[in-house]
């Protein structure tokens, strides 16, 4: 039995009956691809939950046709005791069974009665709503993650532009791709965007803002790798350019780093043409974290949240913080906000002064009006 392109189940003719099992099971993962492709689906998408399910069977040792509610416990509870998984990371794993199952029990599919001619059995779900983790809230991010205070901050650009320094001094090849990730950090925070967005920037992508010609050609950005719904392409949009020092360091690399990469219009590639992976990046930034002794709550992503953040410390208006990140929603926008204590003192202070005044204003008021009487 095998499947077609459409993922329908048709007859294998010469297969061995003990041969059977593992051709069946090739087959319903040959057509779980297809149904996820035709859904839109990114690739990497498609492979991690063919990985999540490969490993089910390894754990279990059974075929998806004699599954049971108790491999699913045992598995997940395994993953959790040993691996210590997020609680992100377990749902997206039992969500990934559970759509696998629900394509092997769709009888549009016919996988129910080829498993019962097969093997006397059918495939049925075994991830339900009560063996497995709810998604209860929208912020579920690991709440030891923060924001980069302006110290910290400088500290990681300073280490980062005195890397560039060493390794030339030395006269090694190296300082190149040091001085190229000391400016893709930079640029990272200086438009509050995510690691696959700065990866994926090219010179294009940089416009003038008439309504700030003190950028130059740097006074917007076009971010074209935008986080992406669930089938759907990249999502762009438009960030304005609003730190002052943020133009001269992209104009200083493009003068004076990006030419010896080559010719191309990637801002970020690597000696080979390609683009700078996201596991170097992660490398290299917690190599410069450690060595400044910064705590591991600091990550890339900690680059958007100081944005987010400093922005709304500034003063600036939370809605137009929130269009520069691609927030559809406010409250999307305040979780990133990690506003600090110096921050939180001075409003504090600015409230408690305003309550007293308008209190004192209010007393005054009265005392004259009872001695009008």
């Amino acid at each position: 039995m095998g499947s077609d392109e459409m993922g329908q189940v048709v007859p294998l003719r010469g297969v061995a009956p003990r041969d059977r099992g593992d051709q069946v099971l090739g087959d319903m993962l040959t057509g779980w691809r297809h149904q996820q492709l035709s859904r839109n689906l990114s690739f990497t998408t498609i492979d991690s939950r063919a990985r999540v399910v490969a490993r089910f069977i390894e754990h279990c040792n059974e075929m998806p046709w004699a599954w049971t509610v108790s491999h699913v416990d045992e598995f997940f509870g395994d993953l959790r005791a040993e691996h210590n998984l997020s609680r992100s990371t377990v749902r997206a794993y039992q969500n990934g069974l559970r759509m696998f199952c629900d394509y092997l029990t769709d009888p549009r599919y016919g996988w129910d009665t080829i498993c019962e001619q097969a093997f006397g059995t059918h495939p049925s779900q075994v991830v339900h709503d009560w063996n497995s983790a709810g998604h209860h809230q929208d912020n579920e991010q690991d709440p030891r993650k923060r924001a980069f205070t302006r110290d910290e901050l400088q500290a990681f650009f300073d280490r980062a532009d005195q890397e560039v320094t060493r390794i030339r001094e030395l006269g090694r090849k190296g300082w190149l791709p040091a001085f190229r990730d000391a400016v893709l950090f930079k640029v990272a925070y200086a438009w509050g965007l995510r690691r696959n967005e700065v990866r994926h920037l090219q010179t294009v992508d940089f416009s003038r803002n008439p309504h700030a010609r003190e950028f130059g050609r740097f006074g917007q950005l076009q971010v074209r790798y935008g986080k992406a719904h669930t089938g759907s392409a990249p999502k762009r949009r438009s960030v304005l350019t609003v730190r002052g020092w943020s133009a001269e360091v992209v104009e200083h690399w493009i003068t004076n780093g990006l030419p010896l990469f080559g010719d191309g219009i990637d801002l970020f590639p690597t000696e080979r043409g390609t683009l700078v992976s996201e596991a170097a990046l992660g490398a290299r930034f917690r190599r410069y974290r450690d060595e400044l002794g910064l705590d591991d709550r600091l990550d890339m992503h900690s680059f958007r949240r100081s944005y987010v953040t400093h922005l709304l410390e500034d003063g600036v208006d939370a809605m137009f913080v929130q269009h520069q990140v691609g927030h559809e929603h406010a409250s999307t926008t305040a979780i990133y906000s990690c506003v600090s204590s110096d921050y939180r003192t001075r409003t504090l202070r600015h409230a408690l002064d305003t309550c007293l005044s308008e209190a004192l204003l209010g007393r005054a008021d009265t005392s004259r009006e009872g001695r009008r009487r």
